[in-house]
């Protein structure tokens, strides 16, 4: 296979067109009776002349550059001639070009929608963390100015307006808290403490942190069944007390007066399975591949008055995929929710 530089395939190139330019004009020459043989000769020259600086530049330039490492590369491999030339004979090049394009446009395309829909979801989120600062910081601006305006002379007053400038406060607190939480769990700058602790344990002192809570609308924290002996898993049982105070809590906000939450496990090979269940309001369908949003609220006023700050089950699904675990939601309206997610078991062997 003779290979050719870019100036003689130029060479070439410019001498078929000129031949065929040639042509074209020696027959408009005949069939005009004009004379100008000089002209003719001239003009095919300048033609010749003129393709071939053109078509040398556009291989030197754009052909060349961009082929020449391609063929230093395999030249370097000393593949046999004739074994490279069967090789590209059996082969349907253009074919194999063409499906390697479309996969590289299926999946560029594919990145153009992912950075699209993360744009979508910063965007949102910088609007939520406006919004839900916003409101705690109006409040305050609110209660300070009611007590430069004479409140202060009031002790009445001045004593309520603290308390609830307080309470803005300490929810700008909890909102900031939350996202630095979530913020060290995506970036990997949160380490686990990896320890071996009875959960069965740790989901009673929960339900006695909660107590308070759960009497002011009458409900029962309990568990689906007598659990006589020990649970043991390995996790980190900060992080494991963080997910699972917030499903409870998440249970009571939006739990009916009267109702209950019922916390569960069964073994499933070298996991356990944890579920709480109330039988609260319920989330409708449409809503559940949303609840681990940051920020996403079902019932947005509900939530906020309740005091949450709409991170909570981020965190939570932050924290399981830090165990390297799953989590999933049932739900049906007016009749309740269950998280499940699973964790790791101590090993026997340990």
């Amino acid at each position: 296979m003779k290979s050719y530089s870019p100036k003689q395939m130029a060479l070439i190139i410019s001498f078929m067109a000129s031949f065929v330019s040639g042509i074209a004009l020696i027959i408009f020459y005949y069939s005009k009776r004009i004379s100008f043989i000089l002209p003719l000769v001239f003009t095919i020259m300048l033609i010749f002349i003129l393709i071939y600086i053109i078509v040398s530049y556009l291989l030197t330039n754009f052909i060349f550059e961009k082929i020449n490492p391609i063929y230093k590369t395999i030249h370097n491999l000393n593949i046999p001639e004739k074994v490279l030339k069967k090789d590209l004979d059996e082969k349907n090049i253009i074919n194999d070009v063409n499906n390697e394009v479309v996969d590289w446009a299926e999946k560029k395309t594919a990145e153009i929608e992912h950075l699209k829909q993360l744009a979508k979801y910063r965007k949102e989120f910088l609007g939520n963390v406006s919004h839900e600062l916003k409101t705690p910081i109006f409040n305050i601006q609110g209660y300070v100015l009611t007590l430069l305006d004479g409140g202060l002379e009031d002790s009445s007053i001045n004593r309520a307006y603290l308390e609830k400038t307080e309470k803005s406060i300490n929810r700008m607190i909890s909102i900031v808290q939350d996202l630095e939480v979530i913020t060290k769990l995506e970036s990997g700058e949160l380490k686990l403490n990896y320890t071996h602790f009875d959960i069965i344990e740790l989901v009673k002192e929960i339900f006695e942190d909660q107590e308070l809570r759960a009497k002011e609308k009458n409900i029962k924290l309990k568990f689906a069944d007598t659990y006589d002996k020990p649970i043991t898993i390995s996790a980190d049982r900060e992080q494991i007390d963080h997910l699972i105070t917030n499903l409870v809590i998440n249970s009571i906000y939006y739990g009916r007066e009267n109702g209950s939450t019922e916390v569960s496990f069964m073994e499933m090979g070298e996991n356990i399975l944890c579920e709480i269940t109330d039988n609260g309001v319920g989330i409708p369908q449409k809503e559940i591949p949303r609840v681990f949003e940051r920020f996403y609220r079902v019932d947005k006023s509900r939530s906020r008055n309740a005091g949450g700050t709409g991170l909570g089950l981020a965190i939570v699904k932050h924290i399981i995929e830090a165990h390297n675990q799953t989590i999933n939601v049932r739900s049906n309206e007016n009749e309740g929710t269950s998280f499940a997610f699973t964790l790791k078991k101590r090993s026997k062997h340990i």
